[in-house]
């Protein structure tokens, strides 16, 4: 059974996931469901792959490094893009 969710979203991030949809060859509305499928799927594993186990340790950042301020940042940036 179907029903709708209303959701209050940045403008501009709507409109990059739109695009984004659209060349994937689904509705907005597909990509949403199925993130939200993949977040609380339990059957699927949540362990870190080994290649990013590998990559551990390699890389020094300093104690004030802020990766969710990064990643939000550089997503920004790619969206700017569009």
């Amino acid at each position: 059974m179907k029903a709708k969710l209303r959701l209050i979203i940045d403008k501009s991030v709507i409109e990059s996931a739109k695009s984004y949809a659209k060349d994937q060859g689904k509705s907005l509305s597909q990509v949403i469901e199925n993130y939200l499928k993949s977040l609380t799927d339990e059957s699927q594993p949540k362990e870190i792959s080994a290649n990013v186990k590998k990559l551990i340790g390699s890389i020094k950042l300093p104690e004030d490094f802020d990766y969710k301020k990064e990643l939000e940042e550089a997503r920004a940036q790619k969206y700017e893009r569009f």
